[in-house]
């Protein structure tokens, strides 16, 4: 097993890994103490044999830790239209790339998206897929260990490796399906969103929006969007996960007492000690007092919460047994056709909903609509679920 840790292995690596149509990347990484990830490991396969008589080895492990390793030779693989490159669960490791090196890898395939829409169901883990389509079964017990400490044990680098050599089977096969479906445009549209830079940035204005909360009062919702805002961009500045500057559930209580002093934030029953004082006591003081000082056409208002819309209950139990038979008729994971969010949106009378775009729209969003309108119904033909025209 090969480790790079020079930039010139690297360099050597990526030409090699350019001259083929693909190569599949993985990454492990740490983010339980910091707010952004820490690369830990990169791991690299191209087509080719492994082992001893693999000539140069066409799978690879990459030390991002190790002191004067410039990963430029990656980026520029990554940035090579001619090589696709082959993820799994691609969202976290397409971060990484963005923050620290504000790339994304492209041509992109993520084969956990991939696999949803050739019938593996929802949320397809790497380890089924391997078990299924490349045959091969994956150590788990490497999973949760601290990829930061040096150095690797060969059980490490076991594990890490295989997460790289068995996808490119798992790509393979999966491309195959796809181009024999026609479906391989469902997957182009699903890795659009994947190849948008603005999907792993967090705007701390924005952050609010992620808090679970049933209150609509402007006031509080002005104290919570100014309190998350601060929240964020400490959290950010000082890399530093956000449940470290203070939870959700203390967030929601100062936006809901609105402490104006110290002494009050001591009262606060689920603030941590350390924020009661200091830099982080001063930028809760200073959110709450920003809130306050609002005009009341300037506060902000809540979107409407799922169990605030006026959801047609009948009519959203219907769309869910036309998900089912949809999905399938079609062997396509129902999650990745609509969310339970999209059904009772549509059985509320909207329309702009992600279901009704795109494939989606091809395969479940137009009879969801003439569901909706009363221009279908719902009948059952045998052991299948099928709509009907009225």
């Amino acid at each position: 097993m090969q480790t790079i840790t020079t930039t010139e292995d690297l360099a050597a690596y990526c030409e090699r890994a350019a001259k083929h149509a693909y190569v599949t990347v993985d990454t492990e990484f740490l983010r339980e103490r910091t707010y952004y990830s820490k690369l830990c490991l990169i791991q690299l396969a191209h087509p080719g044999e492994d082992g001893p008589d693999g000539g140069e080895g066409s799978a690879v492990l990459v030390d991002p830790l190790v002191e004067g390793l410039d990963l430029a030779p990656l980026h520029a693989l990554f940035r090579d239209p001619g090589v696709v490159k082959v993820f799994h669960a691609a969202r976290q490791d397409l971060e990484i790339f963005q923050v620290e090196a504000d790339l994304i890898p492209a041509p992109l395939f993520d084969t956990q998206v991939a696999a949803m829409v050739c019938g593996f169901g929802e949320q397809a883990g790497y380890e089924t897929l391997a078990r299924k389509i490349a045959k091969a079964e994956i150590d788990k017990s490497s999973r949760f260990t601290d990829w930061s400490r040096r150095p690797l044990s060969e059980a490490q680098k076991v594990y890490a490796l295989a997460d790289v050599t068995h996808l490119r089977v798992i790509y393979e096969w999966l491309a195959a399906q796809l181009k024999k479906s026609g479906r391989a445009r469902w997957v182009a549209e699903e890795m659009a969103v994947l190849n948008d830079p603005a999907t792993y940035r967090v705007d701390p204005t924005e952050a609010w929006q992620r808090v679970k909360t049933r209150s609509n009062s402007p006031k509080f919702i002005a104290a919570l969007r100014e309190l998350a805002q601060f929240r964020e961009a400490y959290a950010q500045q000082r890399d530093v996960p956000r449940s470290r500057v203070f939870k959700d559930d203390a967030l929601v209580e100062l936006a809901s007492t609105r402490p104006a002093s110290e002494k009050d934030l001591g009262r606060s029953r689920l603030l941590l000690r350390e924020a009661r004082k200091g830099e982080i006591a001063d930028g809760i003081l200073a959110a709450i007092d920003r809130a306050a000082k609002l005009p009341a056409d300037q506060m902000p208002r809540a979107e409407k919460q799922r169990d605030q819309i006026q959801v047609n209950p009948a009519l959203a139990d219907l769309l869910r047994v036309l998900l089912k038979a949809r999905s399938e008729a079609e062997s396509v994971a129902p999650k990745l056709i609509a969310s339970s969010a999209d059904l009772d949106a549509l059985a509320a009378g909207e329309r702009e909903v992600h279901a009704l775009y795109g494939w989606r729209r091809e395969v479940f969003g137009e009879q969801a609509l003439a569901l909706c309108e009363g221009r279908v119904g719902l009948a059952a033909r045998g052991s299948q679920v099928v709509t009907v025209d009225l």
